[in-house]
């Protein structure tokens, strides 16, 4: 039965292949030493590679989000995935001695089809999305992504009065990005969020040193919290428009508490924007 399962899986996307001879699927490089791991917008529903010198791992008792590639030497071969939803993924994947790479995020706009038929003489009128609607349906689904990750930019922390706030990743995707923040309030009182805000500082040389100050909307906020309880933590996400800045500048997060003083300014150098994960 299982045979039966993927044979007809195959036999989709090869049907989908054809239908759609102007698309190229993207490579994806593994090896033996090292588990490469792969980020869907959906917990895996089946995943199977078209060689035996490929493996690809899933929790098939409890969906995840992610899989593990491992690869022995010989021809590339592909990979397929179905999502929960019925979203399908193909990708080629290749061996490869050294690995530049080992975590992929993939975006639901990658899925080459969905094996579920679309029905078109449909009773039921429906709405199409909007752009917008697309926008933060995508958001919500790679925020989620990024905070189930265990991939980190370094150490970006900042601490007052039993208050920590950290930046725990800074990613790039398409033409935004993901600041992965953690708040933590150790102390015995509930900390109430005034704002979060982010600025974008250049100091200015000369006798009278001053700061220019920039302020940077969000283009969406995942999980932002209004409370953050005595003893507990949060995580949230910024999602903010592509930037970049130059060596005399910096970024700088300002958390701010509601009639309080635990006020936290964390700085962010250059570096860690110029060259996000």
């Amino acid at each position: 039965m299982k045979n039966f399962i993927f044979i007809a899986i195959f036999l989709f996307a090869t049907d989908l292949s054809c239908a759609q001879t102007s698309f190229k699927l993207d490579t994806i490089y593994a090896n033996e030493q090292k588990n490469v791991a792969i980020f869907f917008p959906e917990p895996i529903k089946q995943g199977i590679t078209g060689s035996a010198n490929f493996v690809f791992s899933y929790n098939r008792e409890k969906q995840q989000y992610f899989g593990l590639l491992q690869a022995t030497p010989g021809e590339e071969s592909n990979l397929l995935v179905v999502n929960i939803d019925g979203s399908v993924f193909s990708y080629i994947v290749k061996y490869k001695k050294q690995l530049s790479k080992l975590n992929y995020f993939i975006p639901i706009s990658s899925s080459i089809g969905n094996e579920r038929p679309i029905v078109k003489d449909s009773v039921q009128a429906v709405a199409p999305k909007t752009d917008n609607d697309n926008k933060i349906y995508y958001y919500q689904k790679f925020c989620s992504l990024l905070l189930k990750s265990k991939q980190g930019i370094g150490s970006l922390k900042k601490q007052s009065e039993g208050i920590v706030m950290r930046v725990e990743n800074i990613f790039f995707d398409k033409e935004e990005l993901y600041f992965v923040i953690r708040i933590e309030n150790h102390s015995t009182l509930d900390y109430d969020l005034n704002y979060l805000n982010l600025y974008t500082e250049t100091k200015k040389k000369g006798k009278k040193k001053s700061l220019q100050r920039l302020y940077r909307d969000p283009v969406y906020k995942h999980h932002f919290p209004s409370k953050i309880k005595a003893n507990q933590a949060v995580q949230l996400v910024y999602v903010m428009p592509k930037f970049s800045i130059a060596k005399d500048r910096r970024v700088v997060l300002v958390l701010n508490e509601q009639d309080g003083q635990r006020n936290i300014k964390l700085k962010i150098s250059h570096r860690f924007i110029n060259n996000p994960n």
